[in-house]
């Protein structure tokens, strides 16, 4: 029997709907996938519309972080760019970002092909950011935001376009400003729509900074050379670097109890398997550094085995992370 015509029309369009959708966060992955090694391997590991919010909460971050870093502008430029980026978050007017997005990237936003096609199509990541659930745009502008201006802080502090940290107070203060919040806006997300979670949250809140601190201080140990040559010394002159391993290790530990929490409260497969694999990520690229020095990098072969070993204690529903430095 004929299907009624407005009917007909009403399927075909909801179909090129969900194919332009699909469309879309194929792009985005793309952009993912050019300007992240971790995050590209464990967020596709998400249920929706969580994987689309951290896609999207990830790439707004790494255009903040690709003005914070870019060196060869002095640093006034750096601080307005990431100026121009809050205003675009509050405003998602399309012509402004537009404009915006043409003039970094005529101004050489990075030498990196990813980031520098991750600046030119800000647009297209605000236009996707201005459709997500209300609560995750909230979440996601405040802590953006947020760090935006704490990075713009920091360049602040650049002088000859170098830039030298002198405490593990400071350090711990950047690694929040760019990671911290980071967990944080991550642990805002995890709990919209979950129910299941609320009794866990404060919990979770209280580690989520130390989370993402640990990460970023495993970066920096990884990186220390080539941050140096580039102008940026984010290890304390006069702090033992073993001090900096210690609290890395100590942080992963608080890591692995969030993972865990997330776990016994039942949260969504994907929610605990994204946290875990970065943690463990980072407990093997720590090893490494420690036994290797900076820039050494856990091995191709290596991070499929610590992929299998998560996604096979999640089938046998085992904790999938190490929760003690000691258990190494």
């Amino acid at each position: 029997m004929p299907q009624p015509v407005n009917e007909s029309v009403g399927r075909t369009e909801a179909v090129r709907s969900d194919t332009l959708q699909v469309s879309k966060m194929m792009d985005l992955e793309r952009l993912l996938e050019r300007t992240s090694r971790t995050f590209a391997l464990a967020i596709p590991l998400l249920p929706e519309p969580s994987r689309r919010e951290v896609t999207l909460a990830y790439l707004l971050f790494r255009i903040a972080d690709t003005f914070e870093d870019a060196a060869h502008w002095p640093p006034e430029r750096r601080i307005e760019a990431l100026a121009e980026l809050e205003n675009l978050l509050g405003s998602l007017s399309p012509g402004e970002a537009s404009r915006r997005a043409a003039a970094w990237t005529a101004s050489g936003a990075s030498p990196h092909p990813g980031y520098a096609e991750l600046v030119a199509c800000t647009p297209a990541v605000l236009a996707e950011f201005s459709r997500l659930r209300g609560a995750a745009i909230d979440s996601i502008r405040t802590h953006v935001v947020a760090s935006a201006r704490g990075m713009a802080r920091f360049v602040a502090l650049t002088e000859g376009n170098r830039l030298t940290l002198s405490s593990i107070a400071e350090l711990k203060d950047y690694c929040y400003i760019v990671a911290g919040l980071v967990g944080e806006m991550l642990t805002d997300l995890f709990l919209i729509g979950q129910p299941a979670l609320e009794g866990a949250a404060p919990f979770l809140r209280g580690r989520a900074a130390a989370f993402g601190e640990a990460l970023q201080l495993v970066n920096i140990l990884k990186d220390a050379d080539a941050d140096r040559a580039e102008g940026r010394r984010y290890l304390p002159e006069g702090v033992s670097r073993s001090d900096v391993f210690a609290l890395a290790r100590r942080d992963l530990t608080i890591a692995g109890e969030y993972v865990s929490a997330l776990q016994r409260a039942g949260a969504p497969r994907g929610f605990v398997e994204f946290t875990a694999l970065p943690s463990e990520l980072a407990w093997a690229s720590l090893d490494r550094v420690e036994a290797a020095g900076p820039g050494s990098k856990v091995s191709r072969p290596e991070v499929l085995r610590i992929t299998w070993r998560v996604r096979h204690a999640l089938d046998r529903d085992e904790c999938p992370v190490t929760t003690s430095a000691e258990t190494r």
